[in-house]
């Protein structure tokens, strides 16, 4: 995917350099044989078992990547109408689509409907009650799984944390009976199955295991209710290693030999949603150095990438590894790493001991494919970064840089503003 020969960096069979000189930076760039990899170790370790896995749109959602998974026999997890969109227009199957999230919208709803997806993922009685009503109004039925909050804590970042009992997520496993009954007698909808996600940048099976046991066990008392459970979508999150001092993540074949040991009895089918662990490491935001500031007390890398391009480091506290476009064997320097947004928190690392840099070359931040272009603000009115994708020693731009005209017209003045949206 990205590596060095000799001291040049290389996206596949690409030099980063030249693809800086061509396009301009800050850009994105993706390997297409990284993201295919990565997908197609899912598909051979769930090998035997009855799995649809289904792209998380949320790491990254343009249309090139969507298709491309598309074209390998990906189905889409999707929490928006606009992700819906998306899907559809890359081509992926309908009856391979779930939609999740916990607010979703009536017009998102009959989108839904409309679309033919494979199913619901509801997170609350009063989505189930909405989703009910549109759907019988229509003469439609609705496939829906609820998703269950096993309350398990999956020892990740507390703001992508979904699976304990405070977070805003899905059904409390202990009331999950209760719903399920209560949908048994509304009309529009057919129960298929039940739904978990208990957290993103998961590197241990331990919280896994726990939440599999606590399914296994409700989807025994469900069927003892009557229910035909056939269906049961273990969700997204296995995480990726952004840093040596990270412990390695689970396998995929470790992930799906779990799942065969604590759900395959249970002869049901399966939904995957991966998403980070596809497209995370087979991404790199590449960007130009403007000055080296010698601080009072530090040194600064000021590069033209900003938290408004790439938002991890600054939200999440998240460690990336930083590659220099051309090694030069020079000695190590520490730099504090930042951006030209206005705000203390634009910084892409610190102390952070890199070969020397000058103003003029270039830099990539490692493992931008998950949670980069797709998390992009307009901030300081900052153009977002186009997107590249790499394929062999062959590239296209899949998302063009916007220009400044475009995005200042979207604002109107007073006297040339409307009362409607």
């Amino acid at each position: 995917m990205f590596a060095y020969r000799g001291d040049d960096y290389f996206a596949e069979s690409v030099r980063v350099r030249d693809l800086a000189e061509a396009c301009g930076t800050p850009f994105y760039c993706y390997s297409r044989a990284g993201i295919e990899t990565a997908y197609r170790r899912y598909e051979t370790a769930f090998r035997g078992l009855d799995v649809a896995i289904c792209y998380a749109l949320k790491a990254n959602s343009n249309q090139a990547i969507i298709g491309l998974l598309a074209e390998l026999g990906a189905g889409a997890d999707v929490v928006s109408g606009g992700e819906l969109r998306r899907a559809l227009r890359a081509r992926v199957a309908p009856e391979k689509i779930v939609f999740a999230g916990v607010a979703k919208t009536a017009p998102e709803i009959e989108l839904a409907l409309d679309a033919g997806i494979r199913q619901f993922n509801v997170e609350s009685v009063p989505e189930l009650e909405a989703i009910s009503r549109i759907a019988a109004g229509r003469g439609q039925e609705a496939v829906v799984a609820f998703r269950i909050n096993p309350d398990v804590d999956a020892h990740t970042h507390e703001k992508i944390s979904t699976g304990k009992s405070e977070d805003k997520f899905g059904i409390p496993w202990r009331s999950a009976r209760a719903a399920y009954r209560h949908a048994a007698t509304l009309p529009g909808i057919r129960i298929a199955g039940v739904a978990m996600h208990i957290g993103s940048q998961i590197l241990s099976l331990d919280p896994y295991a726990q939440a599999f046991g606590r399914i296994a066990d409700l989807v025994a008392d469900l069927r003892a209710d009557g229910h035909a459970i056939d269906t049961i979508d273990l969700g997204g999150g296995l995480g990726v290693a952004y840093s040596n001092d990270q412990p390695s993540p689970p396998s995929a074949n470790e992930y799906a030999d779990l799942v065969r040991q604590t759900l395959g009895h249970l002869d049901c089918r399966f939904v995957i949603e991966p998403g980070r662990s596809i497209v995370a490491m087979a991404g790199v935001l590449v960007s130009r150095v403007i000055y080296v500031k010698e601080g009072s007390a530090r040194q600064f890398l000021i590069i033209d990438a900003a938290m408004n391009d790439f938002l991890r480091p600054s939200m999440y506290g998240a460690y990336h590894h930083i590659a220099p476009a051309k090694r030069n064997g020079g000695p190590g320097v520490a730099y504090d790493v930042v951006g030209p947004v206005c705000e203390t928190g634009d910084t892409f690392a610190r102390n952070r001991t890199l070969p020397e840099q000058a103003a003029g070359d270039f830099v990539a931040i490692e493992g931008a494919g998950a949670y980069g272009s797709v998390m992009a603000s307009g901030y300081n009115t900052r153009l977002n970064a186009p997107e590249i994708l790499v394929a062999g020693d062959d590239y296209r731009v899949i998302r063009k840089r916007p220009d400044y005209d475009s995005l200042i017209d979207l604002d109107f003045v007073w006297g040339d503003g409307e009362k409607t949206c």
